[in-house]
Formats: structure tokens, sequence, C-alpha cells
């Protein structure tokens, strides 16, 4: 559907599907069409700020499909905090290894608007018996004991994949700034089972000083640049996966 104008003409180029009001700010999910590119865009914007858009994908993908690349087995319980428009989630499902996915939001009205179809993600998340999603605070789960399933608590998990916030030090609400440090990344730690891996996404290169905070905390880290083409600039853009892994001793 498009937008009604006072001279009765509904516009496709531009669309807004839904704004609401949510504890860090009025969040709006938008739909514009690129005539250049011959593309729908989908945007999250949270006041005035950009969150996320369906035409930059690749490093949310990339968070789920090297996480998931550094474990072995089968039958692998995963968490994916943030919800976003869901192409994290959806590469993680994408994997038939996984048993179960819950994917943590605190946003209300983005688990809505996947409830809802509103969002390009195909095949919906919802098409899939292994996925869960809940509406809450990923950062107080995981500074909590009981964690991130709210059915069984302090479940511990193969996997925590997380795409909230910009960067480590570029954050959404100030309530998450103590995850990301040393004490913070001990409580995640806590939620992994033996060997088991945190992932999280950056909108910037790697920043050293962090990479060595996972060091210290995990023993074993690292920072994988993920380099794509943006459309809109026409030149590469590099975004950042950190991987650390709880050690098995």
């Amino acid at each position: 559907m498009g937008q009604k104008h006072g001279n009765g003409i509904v516009s496709r180029l531009f669309e807004e599907i839904d704004y609401r009001e949510t504890p860090i700010g009025l969040i709006s999910l938008r739909r514009r069409r690129l005539i250049g590119l011959n593309l729908d865009v989908y945007e999250i914007i949270l006041d005035d700020e950009h969150l996320m858009s369906n035409i930059f994908t690749a490093s949310e993908i990339a968070l789920a499909k090297l996480g998931l690349a550094d474990l072995t087995g089968d039958n692998l319980d995963i968490v994916v905090g943030g919800l976003g428009l869901g192409y994290t989630a959806g590469a993680v499902l994408e994997d038939k290894r996984v048993r179960e996915l819950i994917v943590v939001e605190l946003l209300g009205p983005v688990v809505d608007w996947h409830a809802a179809g509103h969002l390009p993600l195909d095949p919906p998340l919802s098409a899939d018996p292994r996925c869960r999603i809940i509406t809450e605070d990923f950062f107080a789960c995981a500074h909590s004991d009981k964690g991130f399933d709210p059915d069984q608590p302090a479940r511990k998990f193969d996997a925590i994949l997380i795409d909230i916030d910009h960067t480590p030090d570029w954050l959404l609400d100030a309530r998450s700034g103590s995850f990301y440090s040393e004490t913070g990344l001990e409580r995640l730690m806590a939620h992994l089972r033996p060997g088991g891996v945190m992932g999280l996404w950056s909108d910037a290169r790697e920043d050293q000083d962090f990479t060595q905070r996972l060091k210290a905390v995990f023993g074993s880290a690292r920072a994988e640049p993920v380099t794509f083409h943006n459309p809109l600039q026409d030149k590469p853009f590099t975004q950042t996966v950190y991987l650390a892994r709880k050690l098995t001793l």
C-alpha cells in the first residue's frame, strides 16, 4: 500500500508501514522504492537514527555463518540477541544442525512486524518450528542467572550471536554499556556450554582493544572483517564480526 497525499494520488515510492513509542524512542518501519536499483528497501528507524536495512545484510548473515562454522556436532542450541529484519536468525536456521533457536528482542513492535508478515524475509521465521522469539531485554538476560530461556532457567547454549548496538562503544541505549566490560562478558560466557561461541556484529572496523578484552575473558577471540559493496555510495564498506570461544576445560 502507498501513502495518500492531498491530491488523492497514492505513491508507491515511500510508505511508513508502522511507527510506535518504545522504551528507547520512537521506532518506525518504512518501505521506499529505489528506482535506480529497481528495489524495495525496508528500513527500521529509531527516532532519527537508521538501524538497519535489507540492502545491507551481508554482515548480519556472516554473523550467523561464521559463528556456526566454529561449532562441531549436531543438535545445536543457539541464541540470537536482536531480531531486526531477521537475517541473522534466518541464516542460523539454514544450518540443519540447529536444534533450537531463541531470538531475544527488546522492542515489541519489531516482534509484531514479523508476526504480521510486514518484512521481506523469505521464508519468514515463523515458518520454522525450531525458532522461538521472546520479547525480553537481551542484556538483562545475559546478566541474570536465569539466562535466555524462560522455560528452562540457567540453560546453556552452543552459541550466542548478538546484533544490537552499532559497536561496543556506540550504543543504542546506555543500559547496555556494562555488557562490553570484562565483567559483562564473563556473565555472558556463563550461559555458554564448554566450547561454545559468542559472536558480535559491529558497524565498524576492528576495535583492537575490544578484541583484547574478549581474549582476556574467553582465552580465544578474533575479529573477522566483512566487506561488501554499498550500492548507494557505489563503493566497498567494511563491518566486523567478533568471535570468541569458551574454553572446553
